[in-house]
């Protein structure tokens, strides 16, 4: 069976517009309810965790779930504004049949969207997610009064999740002497962050942390880093860290306003875990992640593979392979003898462990990693389609390839999350990349 409403990361679009409207989100939370009451021990009521992020939209949504949800007989619990990974953290804590997050990430504040978790702490498995979609197909029937589920709002989930964060850094360890900078993007870390990084001794300089329900990553967090770089140079911080609206997404920058994405950042933690913990396995990455990430692992003997775009094709590569790291250029980072999920607060202080207890600077730690320049084109269209299905741009990525020969690589995707092409091309000349990147993308425009 087909999806018809999940994408890679849940249910996501414009506000309004189907399926992110209230009548829609309440059956969804009905639907979810039906599913999840019925995989739990009849002896036991379903309970689930709801956060959400800093959009206007968010308080709308947050009563159609909880509304759907109560109608099925589940009870809910309500944590406000919260980064995406701590759902999951608090979902597994307190022992809960799932969690949910209503964000739209990295997306405007316009957008927004409903993913679950497991009560693992993951997203959950396709075969739920398809229970869930077959259920929305069935009539909304209430429970009776008795039945009814009950909602109550957890007062401390936002101590209980800044602990959490702090023993992901070991205690011997400490970040006395640093300024850094914190960008979280006016979103759901803005009350988290700046206390993670402050208690464990650094001087914080906090910046995207005021939200008024409109400017969610509005030239600011991991998707604007060039604001976490002129603040870092500004403030003469010893390093920046930018975050994304839901706080799963980290990119950060050097003294010198110099900033490191997904890929150098997981090199950094993996050459350090390879140096420090006696790291097995190998590293997960994405066919977006970078040539130069590949050949840095492969001299240090660490192997690399690639799962498809997006942190749920990445997690289940991993778990197929056993191995505990993985990641996307995108900031993205999945540490899994941390955490159950991709988490921006603890993979930044996993590279800031790297940095403090190998002496090093972010420049030399990930120093290793020569990026290839890699230009990438989305391209908007009416309606998701295969653009390899078509002749004219199969033509186009053709000539590219045999220009670049071995020593760069064309990726066409389409979006999990957006109406667009992504169209991504990879060399050793940025002159010939962003010539072949902009020849393919107007094959797919004049296509669509």
């Amino acid at each position: 069976m087909a999806r018809k409403y999940f994408g890679t990361d849940g249910v996501r679009g414009k506000v309004g517009e189907p399926p992110i409207t209230p009548d829609f989100v309440m059956r969804l939370g009905y639907a979810a309810g039906k599913v999840l009451a019925a995989e739990q021990d009849p002896t036991e009521r379903a309970s689930v965790l709801i956060g959400k992020d800093t959009r206007v939209s968010g308080y709308m949504l947050e009563s159609a779930l909880e509304a759907g949800l109560s109608a099925a007989g589940v009870d809910v619990l309500l944590v406000g504004p919260m980064p995406t990974p701590a759902i999951a953290y608090l979902t597994r804590a307190l022992r809960l049949s799932a969690g949910v997050v209503i964000s739209a990430s990295h997306n405007p504040y316009d957008d927004n969207g409903i993913k679950f978790f497991s009560r693992h702490g993951a997203k959950l498995p396709d075969e739920t997610e398809l229970a869930i979609e077959r259920a929305l197909d069935q009539p909304l029937k209430c429970a009776t009064s008795t039945d009814i589920g009950k909602a109550h709002r957890v007062d401390d989930a936002a101590g209980r999740y800044i602990e959490f964060c702090k023993s992901t850094f070991p205690t011997r360890l400490d970040l006395r002497g640093m300024r850094i900078v914190v960008d979280c993007a006016h979103g759901a870390a803005y009350h988290i962050a700046p206390h993670v990084f402050h208690e464990l001794g650094a001087e914080v300089v906090p910046l995207g942390v005021e939200p008024d329900g409109f400017n969610i990553n509005d030239r600011v967090g991991a998707t604007h880093s060039e604001t976490l770089s002129a603040a870092v140079r500004e403030h003469k911080a010893d390093i920046g860290i930018a975050l994304d609206g839901d706080g799963d997404r980290v990119i950060m920058a050097d003294p010198t306003g110099r900033l490191y994405d997904g890929d150098q950042l997981l090199y950094v933690i993996a050459s350090h875990y390879r140096a420090h913990n006696g790291f097995e396995g190998g590293v997960v990455g994405t066919l977006m992640s970078n040539l130069g990430l590949e050949h840095a692992l492969g001299k240090l003997d660490i192997p690399f593979a690639r799962a498809g775009v997006g942190d749920r094709y990445v997690l289940e590569m991993m778990n197929e392979r056993g191995w505990e790291l993985g990641g996307e250029n995108s900031g993205h980072i999945v540490c899994l003898d941390k955490h159950t999920t991709g988490d921006g607060i603890v993979s930044a202080l996993q590279v800031l462990r790297a940095l403090v207890e190998g002496k090093s600077t972010l420049a030399n730690a990930a120093g290793a990693v020569t990026l290839y320049p890699q230009v990438l084109i989305n391209v908007k269209v009416r309606q998701r389609f295969d653009p390899r299905e078509n002749a004219a741009v199969r033509a186009a990525v053709t000539q590219a390839e045999r220009d670049l020969a071995s020593s760069g690589r064309v990726l066409l995707r389409a979006s999990g999350t957006e109406p667009v092409i992504r169209v991504m091309v990879e060399g050793q000349r940025r002159e010939q990349v962003q010539r072949w990147a902009e020849s393919i993308a107007a094959a797919v425009r004049e296509a669509a």
